[in-house]
């Protein structure tokens, strides 16, 4: 789809200050996770394509001498189409990265006990994720940029790509989280009726396992409960871009905010994934609010 030059600038700059405001408040927990550390480096990436766009586009004489190569308002175009298709790119890796990150943080909490990786990990998987996506678009995929056949000076808007990986991995993972709260909080129980009538268990045991069974269903609830109440704004905006027939620009699709609800999505799903009721039981059900609004688990 075409767009103005001046409304991608506009939409890189309200992006540019979005991610920041949320770095900046959340500036004591970078780096502590993976998305805390790639939502860092994508605010930086954010911030210094927007200030090559704004000079681009503000010089009188329609060009910029920068490094000894003339960049034109082809380049502006070019440039913003080869970071949507760098953003695509790096939306399936990011979330399989995310979840590994809060699977290992949750079974080291609970079994071991263990320290978090160090930040130089979460740093290095940043920067080799950002190089192998820039080599795949450049060397490996079928990216063809489409620019007008018009002189640069007359050149006033860029063909943008569409996208809908966000809200496609956003739906996948919340019928990912249904069906394990149905699971949880329906199928558990049934199983441990059909188990304890099979095998004839005595009184206690029976007891105990009904126990776990609804401090498991209580945690999942609970988790789920609180997920949906931080981010019910950020569900309801979802649900209106689902009925637009139009896709986010795709240099506006990975984000900041993206990145917080996807945080807050995966601690849920994790959470009620891992957590044993063994574990419940001693006290690790009461979900802390603050996991679903910041980065910290």
């Amino acid at each position: 789809m075409y767009t103005s030059i001046n409304s991608i600038l506009l939409g890189l700059g309200g992006k540019c200050l979005l991610n920041w405001l949320l770095v900046f408040f959340q500036k004591k927990h970078i780096c502590r996770s993976f998305l805390a550390a790639f939502s860092a480096s994508l605010a930086v990436f954010d911030a210094a394509l927007t200030l090559t766009f704004t000079i681009l586009r503000t010089r009188t004489d329609g060009y910029v001498v920068l490094f000894g190569h003339l960049l034109t308002s082809y380049h502006m175009c070019l440039l913003v189409q080869i970071v949507g298709q760098i953003h695509r790119v790096l939306q399936w890796p990011v979330v399989v990265m995310a979840a590994v990150d809060h699977f290992c943080t949750v079974t080291q909490r609970l079994h071991a006990n263990t320290a978090r990786a160090k930040r130089v990990v979460y740093l290095f998987v940043t920067v080799l994720l950002w190089c192998l996506a820039a080599l795949y678009v450049f060397l490996l995929s079928d990216f063809t940029p489409v620019l007008e056949d018009v002189s640069h000076h007359h050149m006033h808007r860029c063909w943008v790509f569409p996208s809908s990986q966000t809200l496609h991995i956003t739906l996948l993972l919340l019928l990912t989280l249904s069906c394990t709260a149905l699971h949880a909080g329906r199928f558990i129980t049934l199983s441990f009726w059909i188990r304890a009538l099979s095998q004839n268990s005595p009184l206690t045991s029976q007891t105990v396992d009904q126990s776990q069974t609804h401090s498991r269903g209580s945690f999942v609830q609970q988790a789920v409960c609180k997920f949906v109440l931080t981010r019910s704004l950020f569900l309801v905006f979802l649900a209106v871009l689902l009925l637009l027939p139009v896709g986010i620009p795709s240099h506006l699709d990975l984000n900041v905010a993206w990145l917080c609800f996807l945080n807050s999505l995966l601690v849920a799903l994790v959470l009620c994934a891992v957590c044993p009721a063994s574990q419940i039981s001693l006290g690790l059900a009461a979900v802390p609010p603050d996991s679903f609004c910041e980065w910290k688990f």
